[in-house]
């Protein structure tokens, strides 16, 4: 990153973007599969750090030799996945400066008198979305949520939580009584969304912490008791940026890198798959991006358990970073291109890479499909977090569309599992097409008039 989103001399990071390698040198281990160091990292993240801005010449050299990578590591098929996005609650005190997503938990308290825009869900409520949502033939859903100070791993961390002298202002915990609607247990909670043969993504390190606060349960207990009650994956989300300066600027209320690392090893440990994820494009470097990937790639090597590794390029319009001055746009499209080619060659032991249509939009998306990714998220359904950041790029995609777009850059489009187990490949020649992996899939398309307005089909309410 050359900082252009951070004013000049707001940040002065220990890490910078300075080696003693050359691009040159990182280049030809990058183009022979060698596994690179921190310092190639940066010289590919950066174009040379000899030179000032993105060389033009040099960001293609990175971004071919991503593209090779990708085809010799996981060949041509571009995969995707019907999935829906089920966020349970918007209360959260934790007040990172990068997300508009939450709502303050004072504001769901009973007599509270203002309007907001949050939401709490009851299980029964998750449970209804979930079912709904089956006959349209989505297999994944997927559930990152607030930290509601209510929320509890189950009956018996409530007791223990309500047995301390002040539990709010020690751990953060207050009654269900005190809000307008409850969230239940994440026990419940989990039990109510794995129904009928749908696969849970759910709980990151941070909720997986506040699962167990107060306690001295290790996260493996924790996701254990979470995987028996229906979780099969964990989103390795909450991970922003894992470099503890960086992370002290936009999130210092939000766990620690170690933490994080910790709650993906104890989901690990419990039998799960995890993915992984970067959220770039704000106040930090290029330094220190590879240095996050330097983590990821770490902890693959003594787990792996991640699926994916999915950057997700900072949405900056309606975030508190943005409101305050700290930060005037988000990544360019030169970084965004050269982020997901880094990740590829770096993360020589993570196979999939995920482009965001919701991040990027549809024409970025496909490009960054020739960058090193060979993933396109999914159908979606609901997409609530990036939209109330500022995101523009809507909220559901059809088969068909997927089929339109991947099949318009020269790629086979593939459907897939949440963990690249089953694979369905679709013919362009062969539509309308629609999802067959799941429970009660049966290749019906999920739209009811493709040019309707994109309303999902048997979506009532």
């Amino acid at each position: 990153m050359t900082d252009a989103s951070v004013p000049d001399g707001e940040f002065e990071f220990e890490h910078r973007p300075d080696t003693d390698q050359s691009f040159e040198n990182a280049l030809v281990k990058a183009r022979a599969g060698d596994r690179l160091s921190v310092a190639d990292g940066i010289e590919l993240m950066t174009t040379g750090t000899d030179r000032p801005g993105v060389d033009p010449v040099r960001k293609e050299q990175v971004l071919e030799a991503a593209d090779r990578r990708r085809a010799e590591m996981v060949g041509d098929d571009v995969t995707f996945v019907a999935n829906l996005n089920n966020n349970v609650t918007t209360a959260c005190n934790t007040g990172c400066l990068f997300c508009n997503f939450k709502n303050t938990a004072h504001q769901f308290e009973t007599g509270y008198d203002d309007d907001h825009t949050g939401f709490t869900k009851t299980p029964a409520e998750s449970r209804a979305v979930v079912e709904d949502a089956l006959d349209t033939g989505i297999y994944e859903v997927t559930s990152v949520s607030g930290l509601h100070p209510a929320f509890v791993l189950n009956e018996e961390h409530r007791e223990i939580l309500e047995s301390y002298d002040n539990p709010y202002a020690e751990v953060d915990y207050k009654p269900p009584a005190a809000y307008d609607d409850d969230p239940g247990t994440y026990v419940e909670q989990m039990r109510a969304m794995s129904v009928g043969g749908v696969h849970l993504h759910s709980m990151t390190p941070e909720e997986a912490y506040h699962a167990r606060r107060g306690t001295d349960w290790s996260y493996e207990d924790v996701y254990r008791e979470l995987k028996d009650a229906g979780l099969h994956s964990a989103p390795g989300t909450a991970a922003e940026i894992l470099v503890p300066e960086v992370r002290d600027v936009i999130c210092p209320g939000k766990i620690s890198t170690d933490e994080w690392v910790a709650g993906m090893e104890g989901a690990i440990a419990a039998g799960l798959d995890v993915t992984a994820t970067i959220m770039y494009g704000h106040v930090e470097n290029a330094a220190h991006r590879v240095m996050h990937l330097q983590v990821i790639r770490d902890l693959q090597d003594r787990t792996g358990g991640i699926t994916e590794f999915v950057p997700l390029s900072f949405v900056h319009q309606n975030t508190p970073l943005y409101d305050r001055g700290l930060v005037t746009e988000g990544a360019s499209d030169a970084e965004d291109e050269l982020m997901i080619a880094v990740s590829r060659l770096f993360l020589d032991n993570v196979e999939n890479l995920q482009s965001s249509w919701v991040k990027f939009g549809n024409a970025k998306g496909l490009k960054l499909l020739n960058c090193g990714a060979n993933d396109f998220m999914g159908t979606i359904l609901s997409e609530e977090i990036t939209k109330r950041a500022g995101g523009g790029y809507g909220e559901y995609r059809s088969f068909d569309d997927y089929v339109e777009m991947i099949s318009a850059i020269g790629r086979p489009a593939v459907e897939r599992s949440t963990d690249y187990r089953e694979r369905r490949r679709l013919d362009p020649g062969d539509g309308p097409h629609g999802p067959m992996l799941g429970p009660r899939a049966d290749g019906t398309p999920m739209l009811s008039d493709r040019d309707g307005g994109g309303e999902p089909a048997h979506a009532d309410d």
